[in-house]
Order: C-alpha cells, then sequence, then structure tokens
C-alpha cells in the first residue's frame, strides 16, 4: 500500500489538498498550498508532470536508455530551477520566500543524486543561510551539520566546496554572536577560496568583506579598512578585466565581418540616396526622362513625357524619353499646341507621343 502523501512545505502526514494542475504536489492546508506556490510551484508545476508522473513503456534497451536519459536531464533541469530561484530569494532578502525552493531542490536532488552527494552541499548551505536569515537557527544548524558531515565524508571534497562550507558556518557564527569563531572559519574560506581560484579572485573577496564588518563592529579600524580596501581592488580588477575582455570581443567580432570598414563607410554614405529612390515615385524610370519630367513650367500636363521640353523650358536643350528618337519636331519650338499638350499612350513596344502615328 503506498504511503499516504506529505505536504510539500512542512513534510506533515495528512496533506489532504492537491494542485489542481498537476495533481502531483500535496498540501495540509490552503496557507502552505499558496505559499509554496509563490515560491516555487508556479515555476515547476509543468515540470512535475514528465517527471513524476507515469513513465512511458519502452520495448528495447535503446528506447529504455534514451528514455532514462531524458528523465534524468529533467530532474537535473527541476533541481536548477529549484535552486536558482532560492538563491534570488535569498539575494532579494527574502529568505522565508527561499525556504521552499531550496526545499524542492533538496528533495529532486537527493533522488537524482543520492542522500548523502557532495552535490547536496551547495543546497544544505542555501538552506541555513534562508534559515539563519528567517530567525530559524536550530533549523540552520541542523542543515550546517549534514553539509559539514558530507564533506567529512568525502575526502575528495573540493577546495571550492569546503570554502563554501567554512563561509556558511561563518555566517551562522556571525548570526550566533559567536565573533571569534566566525573569524576562524572565515580565514579558512579565504585560504581555501586562494587555493582554489587565486589570489586575486573575487570568490576570496567575501570572505575579506565579513572580516572587515567584524573588525569594524570590534573597533579595530586598522584591520578592517585594510580589508575594505581590498575588497574594493579585487572588485575594480575584476570589472576593469571584464570591460577589457568585452572590447576584445566587440572587435574580434568586428574583423570576423565580411565587410571591411571601407565598404561599410560606402554602405553607409549610399544608404541616403537608397533611401531617397525608394520614395521616389518615379522609381525605376530612366534617369534622363526625370530629369526632363521635373523641368519647371507653367501649365505642365500631369503626364511626364507628353510635352516637349523646349516648350516648357525655352533655351534648354530637350531630353527625350524612353523610346523617343531626336526626330523632326522635338525640340522644335514651332511644335503645334496641339501637339505639345497631347498626352502620351502606350504602344506594344515603346512610348510615343499621341498623333505621332
Amino acid at each position: 500500500m503506498a504511503a499516504p502523501p506529505r505536504c510539500e512545505l512542512c513534510g506533515a502526514r495528512a496533506a489532504p489538498r492537491r494542485c489542481p494542475r498537476c495533481r502531483l504536489a500535496s498540501y495540509c492546508d490552503v496557507s502552505h498550498q499558496k505559499t509554496d506556490w509563490d515560491s516555487i510551484h508556479s515555476h515547476i508545476c509543468h515540470l512535475l508532470i514528465p517527471v513524476l508522473g507515469p513513465q512511458p513503456c519502452f520495448h528495447s534497451e535503446k528506447d529504455r536508455k534514451h528514455g532514462k536519459e531524458q528523465l534524468l536531464r529533467k530532474q537535473e533541469s527541476l533541481v536548477a530551477v529549484a535552486l536558482s530561484t532560492a538563491q534570488g530569494f535569498v539575494w532579494a532578502g527574502k529568505p522565508l520566500e527561499a525556504i521552499p525552493a531550496a526545499l524542492q531542490a533538496l528533495r529532486f536532488g537527493s533522488r537524482l543524486f543520492g542522500p548523502a552527494s557532495v552535490q547536496l552541499v551547495p543546497i544544505y548551505l542555501l538552506l541555513a543561510e534562508a534559515s539563519t536569515g528567517a530567525g530559524r537557527p536550530r533549523q540552520a544548524a541542523k542543515y550546517l551539520s549534514q553539509a559539514q558531515w558530507i564533506v567529512l565524508q568525502t575526502p575528495e571534497c573540493s577546495a571550492a566546496l569546503q570554502s563554501q562550507l567554512h563561509h556558511g558556518l561563518g555566517l551562522f557564527s556571525i548570526a550566533e554572536g559567536n565573533l571569534e569563531q566566525a573569524l576562524y572559519h572565515l580565514a579558512n574560506d579565504v585560504y581555501l577560496a586562494t587555493a582554489e581560484f587565486g589570489l586575486n579572485s573575487v570568490e576570496v573577496s567575501g570572505g575579506y568583506f565579513y572580516m572587515a564588518n567584524i573588525f569594524f563592529y570590534q573597533n579595530k579600524m586598522d584591520a578592517a579598512n585594510s580589508l575594505y580596501t581590498e575588497v574594493s581592488s579585487l572588485w575594480h580588477a575584476w570589472l576593469l578585466g571584464s570591460l577589457h575582455r568585452h572590447q576584445r570581443a566587440l572587435q574580434a567580432r568586428a574583423e570576423a565581418s565580411p565587410f571591411s570598414e571601407e565598404e561599410e563607410g560606402i554602405e553607409d554614405g549610399m544608404r541616403p540616396f537608397l533611401s531617397a529612390r525608394s520614395r521616389s515615385p518615379a522609381r525605376g524610370r530612366d534617369a534622363d526622362a526625370v530629369r526632363g519630367a521635373a523641368a519647371p513650367g507653367a501649365g505642365a500636363p500631369a503626364a511626364p513625357w507628353g510635352n516637349s521640353p523646349a516648350a516648357a523650358c525655352p533655351g534648354h536643350d530637350p531630353l527625350p524619353g524612353p523610346g523617343f528618337s531626336q526626330g523632326p519636331g522635338v525640340g522644335d519650338e514651332s511644335l503645334r499646341p496641339d501637339q505639345a499638350a497631347a498626352p502620351a499612350r502606350l504602344s506594344r513596344n515603346h512610348w510615343s507621343p499621341a498623333g505621332a502615328d
């Protein structure tokens, strides 16, 4: 017989309420359901069905292996979404909202990696930080003890993860008021971060900053100012390096462009002309015909090629339109008025003035 569902938030056995969408998350009351929805469930409700719902039946070993790989990727994405959401709440100063999201990350992470995996240590540390901020020191101590036990049971644990553990223990000691213990853990945090990332890395700055806060509280201003200066120098160097990397990336992208700077300049210079041509009503016609049609004159007819340019603008040479020949009468001021005002018509092969047949 299957075990009764537990509340997603508090773990109570009596959880009669269910999410009406996925039907996979259970809650003991409405308040816990709303809290979990506002924290994480609204982000992962649609992701739970492929992971916790009925799985398809595969008929070959290849299909079963592929289906298992897909399920693992979906579980990893669930853990990543829950963990990043919880971290965002902590950074925003909302530790109570971070706890349900971190609990979901712990739940799926334990199922995916195992209950004693080192990959759960960042989740335990985040839960401890959120619990400390929410005023739950006993719960925070429990999460820190679990993370510390996993690190001690894993000899190959990286220096970066040990640095995170000491950082969390240092923050908890500060919240407890044990400043000497906090300095011990923060000094270990700085040492391990330096061994993993280097002396001038920003990962070292966190330990320096909280140590400076402790010295400032203890009125040891020389030590505090020295550490604050070190933190500022580390971040200044990091930001300056990021800016230079960004500039180099932009330069490399410009050099990889199919257009040279000269070609790009020509293109920029031609753009207004091309834009004007695209807006011209005479677009696509012969340039000479356009010039002839644009000649100023009183009483000029609407058709551009139906009048004599010489009559419209005395003293200028005629500009024939498309299909015209410099035959008799064209440009002749003795051209009859009825011919000068005759509209143009389109023949099969060319334009010709009316009455020229």
